[in-house]
């Protein structure tokens, strides 16, 4: 009994340092993946066609602002009180299709990365399954420190997972 206990004691340390950790970086993974960049170029696109409108909204802004102020002394009150009215529902209609483009714009992004992040995120999984890997932890997540003496870098190995 005495040698079971002492066998325990000697074999459960070593069994939790053989626990094995593994590390990648999900930034080199995501650039080599052609179905990121792919998403990357879409997200690109839109982002110029959102900007190409919003600046046709501020030139019409600037030509009714330099019409109004051309005019201004010269037109009457209740009309400048108007034009100026609608110089400032012009500029909130302006700010809101800015927030709306910029939400859509979020929503895109998370839309066309959560299939890339899903095939990754799978391909972690069964190399974590098959490794026997305890935990698995992204670099590029910001995690202050890892022991690379200790813990396994599987870049690599996920690019061959997933075909790169």
């Amino acid at each position: 009994m005495k040698k079971l206990l002492l066998l325990a004691l000697f074999v459960l340390p070593v069994s939790l340092c053989a626990q094995k950790f593994a590390h990648f970086n999900s930034q080199e993974i995501l650039q080599a993946l052609p179905e990121a960049k792919t998403a990357q170029e879409e997200l690109q696109k839109l982002s110029a066609d959102y900007d190409k409108e919003l600046q046709g909204m501020r030139e019409e802004g600037q030509r009714k602002l330099e019409a109004y102020q051309a005019q201004r002394d010269s037109l009457p009150d209740n009309i400048r009180q108007r034009r100026e009215q609608e110089l400032q529902e012009l500029q909130n209609r302006l700010q809101q299709t800015a927030q709306n483009l910029e939400q859509e714009f979020e929503n895109a992004r998370i839309q066309k990365l959560q299939a890339v992040n899903e095939k990754v995120m799978k391909a972690v999984q069964a190399i974590g399954e098959a490794g026997d890997y305890v935990y698995i932890m992204d670099v590029a997540a910001g995690i202050p420190f890892i022991n690379k003496k200790l813990s396994k870098d599987i870049t690599e190995e996920l690019k061959k997972k997933l075909g790169i």
